[in-house]
């Protein structure tokens, strides 16, 4: 049973949404990683939103650039949190996709992140944050990692 569902767009934007799978890998989250379009299927993006909600996902992901209606398609389908994950893929360089994720209408939230891969990899972080809050286990694996962050800029520091 997946806990969180990435969505993205199109299958080019693997590269910029894979450390996000890598990450939830790392942190034992079971997930799913596949391509839907808000346009091109909106069919099966509601359908799956439907068939992943009902197998008890918790968060669902969405990537997408140029208009970026991905993740508002998805918030409209679930009540579940929604992540939305901007990507630049067109001469506006993401602020199109920016501007398309965090301007919802009230009601339908898309908790959005930086764009390409630091929100790919803070889309992972903030679902695994939400996950913690009933999972001891993932809890520990976060605080864990934060240690080992602030174990590296103590030692860079001290290597000045």
């Amino acid at each position: 049973m997946p806990q969180v569902v990435i969505f993205m767009g199109s299958i080019s934007d693997e590269e910029k949404m894979r450390p996000c799978s890598d990450l939830l890998k790392e942190l034992g989250i079971d997930h799913v990683f596949t391509v839907s379009s808000a346009h091109r299927t909106p069919e099966r993006t509601a359908r799956l939103v439907a068939e992943y909600e009902a197998a008890g996902c918790r968060v669902f992901i969405c990537a997408a650039g140029l208009a970026a209606h991905l993740a508002g398609a998805v918030a409209a389908k679930t009540i579940r949190p929604v992540l939305g994950v901007p990507l630049s893929a067109s001469a506006l360089g993401g602020m199109d996709a920016l501007l398309a994720t965090v301007q919802m209408p009230p009601g339908f939230p898309v908790g959005t992140v930086a764009l390409d891969k630091v929100g790919a990899q803070n889309a992972a972080w903030l679902a695994a944050q939400i996950i913690a809050l009933n999972d001891e286990g993932v809890a520990d694996k976060i605080r864990q990692a934060r240690e080992g962050f602030i174990a590296s800029v103590e030692k860079a520091a001290a290597s000045l």
